[in-house]
């Protein structure tokens, strides 16, 4: 479908154009195939947007199903950026394409069916952002641009199926020459890494760590997490960039739940296996946070344990058991 569309191009549209945005060209950064509930998520790639084309030589003629502003806009290259095979699962979870960079940079999306899908400014700040709901199977050939400018420069694209990953989270910024900054889940965890089945002993295990850091929770992550976990929904507190601890669970019959012990306030944010961010502040006992799934997922946890109303770091213990809760 994709070269009788680029026929259709031909014949309506000068020779010039046609010549480019090109996407029988080899990805000028590579390629890759992915499938429905791929990991790790997202999946990243650093290159340098823009090109000499002028994106607005182009025109969106993509179907509703995807969410975009449909501006056509930038300077792009010829060849894509980057192509993407892509094996869509149940539809369940989206396909969300975007970049992030310290300049303000525009998407060109020519997607398995053939038509152009185009965005500006529908991710963070002054980052682009295309969002299919139901994606199609098929090639995804990518074009990063660099708006209002032929120059070229540093993006990160990001390829997930999360809406917890914003260009925020993947590290380049929210456009406009900001820097990333914040509590990033892909970073070595600051204390442990621990792999634990239901029926582990001794319950509970037990982490030893100092709780906070610069990250004010409420600025950089909402609780965005299934109603399967108890918990108050109150992201709060300080937190560190790096996880403290990240959890390995292979669930059995009982519930997950974890807490923390201190003698200072502390809160408590997780990013669990689905992708989502689950917080509490004062769930357990006293001023202590607790968070509980009653049926836990598999997958990996990483948590975060925050100082509520400072950025000092203060001692406190990680509670992961089965069976309690501090």
């Amino acid at each position: 479908m994709k070269y009788a569309f680029a026929a259709a191009i031909s014949l309506g549209l000068a020779t010039s154009m046609a010549a480019a945005q090109d996407f029988t060209l080899s990805p000028s950064y590579g390629d890759t195939s992915l499938r429905a509930g791929f990991m790790p998520d997202p999946y990243t790639v650093d290159l340098q947007s823009g090109g000499p084309v002028r994106a607005n030589t182009l025109s969106d003629t993509g179907s509703g199903n995807a969410d975009r502003d449909r501006r056509c806009r930038g300077y792009i290259a010829d060849a894509p950026d980057f192509s993407l095979q892509f094996s869509s699962g149940s539809g369940a979870l989206p396909l969300r394409i975007g970049a992030a960079s310290g300049s303000d940079t525009t998407l060109v999306i020519n997607g398995p069916d053939g038509s152009w899908y185009c965005d500006d400014d529908s991710g963070n700040g002054l980052n682009p952002l295309v969002q299919f709901n139901n994606p199609s199977s098929g090639r995804y050939d990518i074009w990063v641009g660099t708006f209002g400018s032929a120059s070229l420069a540093d993006a990160r694209l990001f390829i997930s199926e999360l809406g917890s990953v914003t260009a925020s989270s993947v590290g380049y910024g929210s456009g406009g020459g900001s820097s990333a900054s914040g509590p990033d889940w892909r970073l070595n965890p600051s204390y442990e890494t621990v792999n634990l089945r239901g029926g582990f002993v001794p319950d509970p295990y037990t982490v030893d760590l100092q709780s906070g850091g610069p990250n004010r929770v409420r600025d950089t992550i909402s609780d965005t997490g299934s109603g399967d976990a108890r918990r108050d929904n109150r992201c709060s507190g300080h937190i560190a960039d790096a996880p403290d601890v990240r959890l390995n669970f292979t669930p059995g019959s009982l519930p997950l739940i974890i807490s923390v012990a201190s003698s200072s306030d502390t809160t408590l944010v997780i990013n669990a296996p689905d992708g989502r961010w689950y917080c509490d502040d004062d769930s357990g006992q006293g001023t202590n946070p607790s968070i509980r799934w009653d049926r836990p997922q598999s997958g990996q946890y990483d948590i975060w344990v925050g100082t509520w109303a400072s950025t000092s770091l203060r001692d406190a213990v990680l509670h992961i058991s089965e069976l309690y809760s501090e």
